[in-house]
């Protein structure tokens, strides 16, 4: 299936992610770097050419907390559950160091990031976003999370599972899809 131009934009860094702890549907608010990261992507958005005025938002809140920053106002922005984050289950609010003492998973692969206890596994997030991007008919800005930007992107791209989890997940920049191949804006 062919994509129209998305523009992606992961929630910008939060006090869990300063620790290295595990959101999934979980929140934690933004760090002033986080803030800085959205306002980084405002400046990108600004100066997009063809700035699609279709807008799209995880309703989780450093989504929400994003994309007031990154748009500048929420009135047209499309709340979306389909892009919410990844579900962890039992690993949410955990650290990456807790999770490794109680699993014997490879975690070099990040194939562990779907192997959660009461999470999502690859299946369920593939077909969640899936869905979603089938009802994206015309360009627009997606803000969502680490992991499901990283499964939307490489959807659009034609990945498997193992090559997309090599995708970047930075945040402070904007992943531009345009016909199956990706470009990452950075101010």
């Amino acid at each position: 299936m062919t994509h129209p131009d998305l523009y992606v934009l992961r929630h910008g860094q939060t006090e869990w992610n300063l620790v290295g702890r595990v959101q999934g549907r979980k929140n934690s608010p933004l760090t002033a770097m986080g803030q800085q990261h959205a306002l980084m992507q405002k400046t990108l958005l600004d100066e997009l050419e063809n700035r699609p005025s279709k807008v799209f938002c995880s309703p989780q809140g450093r989504a929400v907390d994003t994309a007031r920053l990154a748009i500048g106002s929420l009135d047209n922005v499309i709340l979306d559950d389909r892009i919410k984050e990844i579900g962890f289950g039992d690993w949410e609010g955990l650290t990456r160091d807790e999770i490794i003492a109680q699993t014997d998973y490879p975690f070099n692969d990040k194939t562990w990031k779907f192997r959660s206890p009461g999470g999502e596994n690859f299946d369920t997030i593939y077909a969640r976003i899936d869905s979603f991007l089938q009802d994206v008919t015309e360009p627009a800005i997606i803000i969502t999370h680490g992991v499901t930007a990283t499964v939307m992107r490489g959807i659009c791209m034609g990945m498997g599972q193992l090559k997309l989890l090599q995708l970047s997940s930075e945040q402070g920049c904007i992943f531009q899809v345009s016909s199956g191949v990706e470009t990452i804006l950075r101010v």
